[in-house]
């Protein structure tokens, strides 16, 4: 078995809201490590596993949450494509910590893990 294999055996014994959890949690990883252009082999590599988090859960989901995980996988492959010419841009890196953020707090909302606020 291979790293990905287990990397997949390992991720999908969790319930689905454990799951996006981690998914929001890696996102936000993204978020902070993206403050440091030196973190770029962290946010390649979170990055790359996020997309691979969404593959394995995504047909789990009802349609609206699917399309959603959807759209942001083909977010991440386009930040993906921009990293060779923009990682060392400052206001690129801010803009990518800022998406990963609000995907982070939605994906947390989605999992239902996230404490509501209480008025």
């Amino acid at each position: 078995m291979n790293r990905l294999d287990k990397l997949r055996s390992r991720y999908l014994r969790d319930p689905l809201p454990v799951r996006l959890g981690g998914l929001a949690a890696n996102l936000a990883r993204v978020a902070s490590f993206s403050q440091d252009a030196r973190h770029q082999p962290m946010v390649v590599a979170t990055l790359q596993e996020s997309k691979w988090f969404i593959e394995w859960i995504a047909a789990e989901l009802e349609k609206p949450d699917t399309a959603e995980l959807v759209r942001l996988q083909v977010q991440i492959a386009i930040w993906q494509l921009q990293f060779a010419q923009k990682w060392q841009d400052n206001h690129w890196r801010s803009e990518l910590a800022l998406k990963c953020q609000q995907w982070s707090q939605r994906l947390l909302q989605m999992s239902g893990l996230q404490l509501s606020e209480k008025s």
